[in-house]
C-alpha cells in the first residue's frame, strides 16, 4: 500500500485512509476523510524528513556520577533554627494540623 524510498514518499489517497478507517471500525464522514488524508500524509511527509537523517552510529555520553559524597557537614544549631520560627514549642516548630 505505501511504498518508501530513500527521499521521498507516496502520497496516501482517500480510499486508502477509507480503507484503514474500516479496518479499525472506525466511521468518518467525508469531511473527515479529507481532513485525515491531509493529516496522514503530513505525517509520512515528517517520517521521510527523518529517512534523510544521517544516523550511523548512535550518540552515547558516559554518564558520571553526579551527586557529591554524602559527608557530615557543620550546621545551623537548633537554637539559631528555631529564632526564625513563627511557633516555637519544645525545641520544635509547631505547625497548622494538615488533615
Amino acid at each position: 500500500m505505501y511504498q518508501f524510498e530513500k527521499g521521498h514518499f507516496i502520497m496516501v489517497k482517500e480510499n486508502e485512509v477509507l480503507h484503514i478507517a474500516e479496518l479499525a471500525d472506525i466511521g468518518i464522514s467525508s469531511a473527515e476523510l479529507g481532513k485525515f488524508t491531509e493529516q496522514f500524509n503530513a505525517i509520512l511527509e515528517y517520517f521521510d524528513i527523518l529517512d534523510t537523517l544521517e544516523a550511523s552510529e548512535p550518540l552515547m555520553r558516559s554518564l558520571v556520577n553526579v551527586f557529591r559524597e554524602d559527608e557530615v557537614k557543620p550546621s545551623i544549631s537548633q537554637e539559631d533554627a528555631l529564632r526564625n520560627s513563627h511557633n516555637p514549642e519544645d525545641g520544635y516548630v509547631r505547625a497548622p494540623k494538615v488533615i
